[in-house]
């Protein structure tokens, strides 16, 4: 049964079937050939499970946040004042993609978003300052990655959600990985461009006066992250609450830049209520999946597989992050997760891997998916928004980054207080 619901997963897949509809079509095949009981019975008690909860109620609260930030006016304010303060650096202007990237993942918990963002702003100005346009390019599609993975990520959320994991904790896990990460993408374009001044672009300077007088735009997003972070871990609200606490906020900053129109608003509600029914399809579909799997045995058919090859923890450990790295060449993000997640994560838990730790891994692995073709979803973002050149030219670029990528996933196995350090802190 493994092989076939393997195949069929791919098959289904490779017809450009949308996601969710491919995990109920999983459903309803096992249902039909690998179960002696009418599972599709449940079918209604089971979505109606994946929807009645609070907690994803977060899900369009975030989505929104991110489009009224998007659509505010507020990142090319960011981007100009973040530019002014790391100008200085080897590279210039891509490590004001990469800080606003970092500063945009705080708030939106999308990566897609975050990319578009910071792709809009930046683009033109690398066209009119010379930059080499694949460094520059790769720089913006990797730092968007990080989207899911600093907190608020809706990723999190969905992976909290599915395994029954605090995704207070999950947040915490995902800070000090991301950042780590942001700084890393920074050293290596700081070699990069050391080594081969030409990829950086040309010097520029600020005054010390116009580089403190730019900070202003940078504290509006800072008090809003503070302020969504710093309410849950203070315990005056949940993840949901903070979100919608979130939204407020933001709206308020968007109408202090002038930004909040009717259209404005038309135009963010529309792309929130696309993106969370996108979502809610998705994970109905894998709880279905899920019910499915587990009636008919799946989960000890493919212990019992794992067991018979006789490998370790760690190196079963190795052959699912294996297995990441490459079905993320051909299996979107939010989909890879929700496919692997019901039949993965409890066999790694049953390993004694801990599922906090291990949903900080799985992120890291699956932010990959967004920058390596033939379908991450970043690298069309990117090259959308140049509207000129290759896509080959935004591939190459991200080179760099995936490699730094892998060093955090080494890092994260070899180091799990990585990611473990601030929840158990707390």
């Amino acid at each position: 049964m493994i092989w076939s619901v393997a195949a069929a997963l791919l098959g289904l897949l490779s017809l450009s079937i949308p996601v969710g509809i491919v995990l109920f079509l999983l459903g309803f095949g096992i249902d039909q050939f690998f179960s002696a009981f009418p599972l599709i019975r449940g079918l209604g008690q089971v979505v109606w499970s994946a929807s009645d909860s609070a907690t994803l109620i977060a899900i369009p609260f975030f989505v929104l946040l991110g489009e009224i930030l998007v659509r505010g006016g507020i990142a090319e304010k960011t981007y100009a004042s973040l530019d002014k303060w790391m100008s200085w650096l080897p590279g210039g202007l891509i490590h004001a993609n990469i800080g606003t990237a970092t500063m945009f993942s705080a708030t939106s918990g999308s990566s897609v978003a975050t990319a578009a963002t910071v792709a809009t702003v930046a683009m033109p100005q690398a066209e009119r300052l010379g930059y080499d346009p694949k460094l520059f390019s790769g720089a913006i599609a990797a730092g968007g990655t990080l989207g899911i993975l600093i907190p608020p990520s809706i990723n999190l959320i969905v992976y909290g959600f599915l395994t029954e994991t605090s995704i207070p904790r999950l947040f915490l896990a995902g800070l000090l990985p991301g950042l780590l990460m942001a700084a890393a993408f920074m050293l290596v374009t700081a070699i990069l461009c050391r080594f081969r001044p030409a990829l950086g672009g040309p010097s520029r300077s600020f005054s010390w006066a116009e580089r403190f007088s730019g900070l202003v735009h940078l504290l509006p997003i800072l008090v809003l992250f503070a302020v969504i972070i710093g309410s849950i871990y203070a315990g005056w609200a949940t993840p949901t609450e903070s979100a919608a606490v979130g939204v407020a906020i933001a709206l308020l900053i968007a109408a202090a830049n002038g930004g909040v129109s009717l259209v404005m608003m038309r135009e963010s509600l529309l792309g929130t209520v696309r993106i969370t029914a996108m979502i809610m399809l998705v994970i109905a579909g894998a709880y279905f999946l899920n019910f499915t799997l587990a009636s008919a045995g799946l989960g000890r058919e493919l212990q019992d597989l794992l067991g018979n090859l006789g490998l370790s923890p760690f190196g079963t450990l190795l052959v699912v992050i294996g297995l990441y790295i490459v079905l993320g060449f051909f299996i979107e993000t939010l989909s890879l997760m929700v496919a692997t997640i019901p039949i993965v994560v409890p066999i790694m838990a049953g390993l004694g891997y801990d599922k906090v730790w291990f949903g900080i891994l799985m992120i890291v692995l699956v932010e990959m998916a967004l920058i390596t073709p033939p379908v991450g979803l970043n690298l069309y973002v990117v090259q959308g928004a140049r509207k000129s050149g290759t896509l080959g030219e935004v591939m190459l670029g991200t080179i760099p980054y995936v490699l730094v990528m892998l060093a955090m996933v080494a890092a994260l196995v070899l180091l799990p207080d990585i990611a473990l350090f601030l929840p158990d802190s707390f």
